[in-house]
């Protein structure tokens, strides 16, 4: 139980750092993950480092977990606070939302955003 917090905390504390090898390399090869700005999903490590790669050349998005548990079906659900800026500072959105993952021989295999 220990591992997978520590292993979501560094993930959230890396993206914030925009530590992209690192995040990723938490990741399972096919992961599976939400594109929260055109909807659907992204698959595989190379495909969420080219969603973020995008996504950074125009947002700063930045999320702090506020609470970690783990559901009555195996998911761990991070509430998280969200701030998302745009290149010039301007707040575009201030919310806290859940992402919900499903974790694996110790990484991340799938994330939604609820």
């Amino acid at each position: 139980m220990q591992e997978a917090r520590e292993l979501l905390l560094g993930a959230y504390r890396e993206f914030n750092a925009r530590a992209l090898d690192a995040v990723l390399a938490r990741m399972h090869p096919d992961v599976v993950w939400p594109n929260g700005m055109e909807g659907g999903f992204v698959f595989g490590v190379e495909g969420v480092r080219e969603y973020w790669t995008q996504q950074w050349q125009i947002l700063d998005p930045n999320v702090e977990p506020l609470n970690i548990r783990e559901d009555e079906t195996g998911r761990w659900v991070v509430e998280v606070h969200q701030l998302v800026r745009d290149r010039d500072g301007k707040l575009l959105l201030d919310t806290t939302v859940q992402h919900a993952y499903r974790i694996e021989n110790g990484l991340i295999v799938r994330m939604d955003i609820e």
